[in-house]
């Protein structure tokens, strides 16, 4: 999901609750790694199968409620993950 824009690309994602698409900056990264680790990613830049979800509280709300990540990777994400990531919504956006 790439679009042209002048002579640069701009990449926009789709978020795993809301389903919006904006800029890949606008978003919380989450990835899982080969070897099945799922982690929040910081930096936007770790290897691995990422998920993106929208900075806003409802966003995480509702991927916990509905288990979106589980969906997006095919495996039971634990429920550590989804706290530490409505903790981050909660917290700090």
């Amino acid at each position: 999901m790439t679009q042209k824009n002048s002579s640069k690309q701009t990449q926009m994602r789709r978020c795993v609750s809301c389903r919006e698409i904006k800029h890949k900056s606008e978003f919380l990264r989450i990835v899982k790694l080969a070897d099945g680790n799922i982690f929040v990613d910081e930096t936007g830049k770790a290897q691995g199968r990422g998920a993106y979800v929208c900075r806003l509280e409802k966003c995480a709300l509702e991927l916990k409620k509905r288990r979106r990540l589980d969906k997006q990777f095919k495996t039971k994400v634990p429920d550590e993950i989804y706290n530490h990531i409505v903790d981050l919504f909660t917290e700090h956006f």
